[in-house]
């Protein structure tokens, strides 16, 4: 099975999931010997089952709902996201639109996570009816705690008229929203502080 996937915005072609983890290994390596610190352009990899070609992992990325992914082989059809480091997610969306695809619209996603591909597990599964629009799919526990992985896996088992192919227009994954202490101000109940509370 032949991978499309990306690092800093250039497209590559991967043999399969192993290639994927040499590439990381190959990646630290490279650190240590040169005493680099974690690169931005280096923080996931994100790589698809199949794609006709024009329509891959840029198309799925570029925040153009006109543009989308289009796969080239047998299902499930996958997108797999894989993080450099551990790291808390909380919602993965994605964007689709049965009126301009009709059988290439996803009618069934499952989304897995794990440390990897051989220990992914299944955390939602959505049956679709004909979406238009984002669907937000929560990655959190039981308790509303959103979950720390390495990898992401989007499973588009079938679409909707039995479609063979799929088309997804957009994926992104959402982190949860950290508190800054720049904008942050003390409670403040003085009487000369109540006198500038607001403007009136």
């Amino acid at each position: 099975m032949a991978y499309q996937g990306e690092v800093c915005n250039k497209a590559y072609y991967v043999v399969s999931p192993l290639t994927l983890m040499e590439y990381w290994k190959t990646v630290l390596q490279q650190d240590r010997e040169l005493n680099t610190p974690s690169r931005e352009y280096q923080k996931f990899i994100c790589a698809l089952s199949s794609c006709k070609p024009g329509f891959g992992v840029d198309q799925l990325r570029d925040d153009n709902l006109e543009t989308y992914w289009q796969s080239d082989g047998s299902q499930p059809h996958l997108v797999n996201i894989q993080f450099r480091r551990k790291t808390t997610v909380k919602t993965s969306c994605i964007y689709a639109d049965y009126k301009s695809d009709e059988s290439y619209t996803p009618s069934k996603i499952s989304v897995r996570v794990g440390n990897n591909f051989h220990n992914l597990q299944e955390v939602r599964q959505l049956e679709l009816v004909q979406p238009s629009g984002w669907i937000h799919v929560p990655l959190t526990d039981n308790h509303k705690k959103p979950t720390r992985t390495f990898m992401i896996q989007i499973a588009v088992p079938a679409n909707h008229q039995n479609g063979r192919d799929t088309h997804m227009r957009q994926s992104k994954i959402y982190t949860p929203v950290e508190e800054s202490s720049i904008g942050k101000f003390p409670r403040c109940t003085t009487i000369d502080f109540m006198m500038y509370y607001s403007i009136r």
